[in-house]
């Protein structure tokens, strides 16, 4: 084959025979290579959306029945559970003020018949929730019986608390209104327990008021007592002064003093000396007059107005009126509270079929984790 062609340059031809016959490499990432080919390559992280769709997919006939069994033992257990019938109350609480005042006071503060505050609701909540109202409740419907709890084993009491305050209870709403509920296996107990919590929270209340205003009622009879005699006292000394011929000391001096004067300008001294004598007599006197009718004028007033306190209190710690208007007073229900059984069936399925989901994904996590090294 000719060299070169007719009519043509050959000098590029030569110039490439004239190149070297091995073209050097060049250096290769083989790291970088190997991430691009990952990068491509699917991934085998069992937590990406892809796979769990294809794991759920494979075991959910597992997974069905897992939550199959679980909502069957769950129908079972929820089936055995006792049934209980809710009753409650409704009340708001009433204003706590002074009784007596309403009767003895000219300007009355306060209104019996007024809804009381949210102090007095918390008050009352407080007697609802106190020992004396479980005690009572516990002593009349015999609880110790029907709980099923012995009094004379070691914690009964403690036991026999925990099952009250999970049956028995009362809160506060939103309407400020106070609402006692009592949950029981028996509809009527429940309506009687709640029935009753808002009679002896009545009773409860009073006596508490009552008892102290007895206290205060029989300080200030006795503080009454005291002064009559104080006054009586008073009122003999000045009797006594009576008896000595003082009745009014200022208009006795006034009289005395002008006969005085009438008797010196007639210089009639024996009339004179005789009305001096008298001046003197109730000049030494004169003290123990004044500080005795200022003292019983001052009394007077206090006895008065110890007497009204008096009355005003012995109403207080005599009379018992509703501390709380009762809305609602409970009925015996005909449908059970709790258990909710389809709730507990459908909550145990899916807490049981989450269980198995992540198990099992776990399970299969570890053995691709593991399959390299086997």
């Amino acid at each position: 084959m000719p060299s070169s062609f007719p009519g043509t340059n050959n000098r590029p031809f030569k110039a490439m025979r004239a190149m070297p016959s091995k073209v050097p490499s060049l250096p290769i990432n083989f790291a970088a290579a190997q991430h691009l080919k990952t990068q491509h390559m699917p991934s085998s992280n069992p937590m990406e959306s892809t796979h769990l769709l294809v794991f759920i997919s494979r075991n959910l006939k597992t997974l069905l029945g897992v939550g199959f069994l679980a909502a069957v033992v769950a129908s079972g257990v929820s089936l055995m559970m006792d049934e209980y019938y809710q009753s409650t109350v409704v009340m708001f609480a009433t204003s706590q003020h002074s009784i007596g005042e309403q009767f003895f006071e000219e300007t009355k503060k306060n209104d019996l018949l007024a809804y009381g505050e949210t102090e007095d609701a918390e008050r009352l909540l407080q007697i609802l929730n106190s020992h004396r109202i479980r005690n009572r409740i516990i002593e009349k419907f015999d609880l110790f019986t029907h709980y099923n709890i012995d009094p004379s084993e070691p914690g009964a009491q403690a036991d026999m608390a925990l099952t009250y305050g999970s049956n028995v209870g009362a809160n506060l709403t939103r309407f400020g209104s106070i609402k006692v509920s009592v949950l029981d296996t028996d509809p009527f107990l429940a309506r009687d327990m709640a029935n009753d919590m808002a009679h002896l929270v009545d009773s409860i209340a009073n006596r508490m008021r009552n008892d102290r205003a007895r206290d205060a009622y029989n300080l200030a009879l006795s503080t009454l007592d005291q002064t009559t005699v104080q006054i009586a006292e008073a009122e003999d000394s000045l009797a006594t002064l009576h008896s000595l011929g003082i009745y009014d000391f200022e208009a006795q001096v006034e009289g005395l003093t002008a006969q005085y004067g009438m008797a010196l300008a007639s210089n009639n001294g024996a009339a004179a000396r005789t009305i001096r004598k008298d001046l003197e007599q109730l000049g030494a006197l004169a003290n123990g007059y004044n500080n005795l009718s200022a003292y019983l004028e001052s009394a007077y007033e206090q006895k008065a107005l110890l007497k009204k306190r008096v009355d005003l209190m012995r109403v207080d710690a005599e009379t018992q009126l509703p501390s709380s208007f009762v809305v609602d007073y409970a009925s015996a229900a005909d449908k059970k509270a709790k258990p909710v059984r389809w709730l507990i069936v459908v909550m145990t399925a899916i807490v049981a079929v989450g269980a198995a989901f992540l198990g099992m994904l776990a399970w299969e996590t570890l053995q691709r984790a593991q399959a390299p090294h086997a």
